[in-house]
This record gives structure tokens, C-alpha cells and sequence, in this order.
């Protein structure tokens, strides 16, 4: 045997997946319910449910046609990031659950942390800018203040959330 001077070292990785079937008539499909209980899991369904009661607030009390404030760019804005958000945040949850590897794929890829990281400046920006603007014109709201100030509010707090979620998606690219 001859020896080269280099030293090989093996490293061993550790994968878990939790696999769950669900028989139904014809193809079974499998869903990947340990990434439901992992903190990236919660996270984004806490992201989904929240984007999801942002939309709505602000999708109902959206007089067609009339805006109270302004031309109501700050409301559209608001509405324009939420939904772009709740689709990518949605597909993005889709993917992980359904596909047994993806998860653990998709996490150690730049693509969450730029995703994490725009969506957290982009609620940013939409929560911040109808907070002022609800403030600034309270009297023309009239009975839809309060509604306003909750999306204003839910966006911030989505705001934290998606920077939660960078901070960990950064942390899970670098393999820290």
C-alpha cells in the first residue's frame, strides 16, 4: 500500500425525516409532518395564518372605487405586499410538507434567507407606511380606523416574524 502523504477524513451526516402516509382511493401521499413540530415549520404557519388574517382585514374593509385617504396607495401597497407574501410564504410551506426532502434541501440554500429577508423588509416598509398614513388622516377613516390600525399592527408584527425567519434561514445556510 502506498501512501500519498494526504489524510482522508470521513464525515458523517445525520438526516431524519418523519414520513406520515395518508391512504386515500388511489395514489397515496406522503407528508412530511416532522417539519410541522421544527421551529421553521411553526414559523412559517404562523407566517400563512398571520398573512392570511392581514389580507382579509384589509381586502373587507376596502371600499372599491372610494378611498378615504389620499389615493389610497398606502392601502394597495399594504394589500400588494401581504398577498405576494401569503403566495410565496404558502408555496414555500407547501413544498416542505409534501416533499420528503425539501426541507432539509431548500434550507441550505440562499433562496430562504433572500426570501425571508425581502418579505421582512417589505412588511416592513407596508406596515410602517399605513400606520402613518392611518394616523395622519384618523378623522377620514371614521369607523375604519381601528380595523386599519390592526392590519398596520399585524404587519409589523409579520415584519418580526419574517426576520425570525431569516435569522434562522442565514443560520441554517452557514451551518451554524
Amino acid at each position: 500500500m502506498m501512501d500519498d502523504g494526504i489524510t482522508r477524513a470521513r464525515m458523517s451526516h445525520s438526516l431524519t425525516i418523519t414520513r406520515t402516509t395518508v391512504a386515500t382511493s388511489g395514489t397515496p401521499v406522503y407528508i412530511n409532518s416532522g417539519y410541522m413540530s421544527s421551529t421553521p415549520g411553526l414559523l412559517k404557519l404562523a407566517e400563512l395564518l398571520l398573512g392570511a388574517a392581514c389580507v382579509g382585514v384589509v381586502a373587507y374593509y376596502m371600499d372599491h372605487g372610494y378611498y378615504r385617504i389620499g389615493d389610497g396607495k398606502a392601502v394597495l401597497f399594504y394589500l400588494l405586499v401581504a398577498v405576494a407574501c401569503l403566495v410565496g410564504t404558502f408555496c414555500l410551506f407547501t413544498s416542505c410538507i409534501v416533499s420528503l426532502s425539501t426541507a432539509s434541501i431548500i434550507s441550505k440554500t440562499i433562496y430562504e434567507v433572500i426570501y425571508h429577508g425581502v418579505a421582512f423588509v417589505l412588511y416592513l416598509a407596508a406596515g410602517i407606511t399605513l400606520m402613518v398614513e392611518v394616523n395622519h388622516y384618523k378623522d377620514q377613516y371614521r369607523r375604519d380606523y381601528e380595523p386599519y390600525l390592526a392590519a398596520a399592527i399585524m404587519g409589523l408584527i409579520m415584519a418580526a416574524l419574517y426576520l425570525l425567519s431569516t435569522f434562522l434561514a442565514n443560520r441554517q445556510y452557514r451551518g451554524i
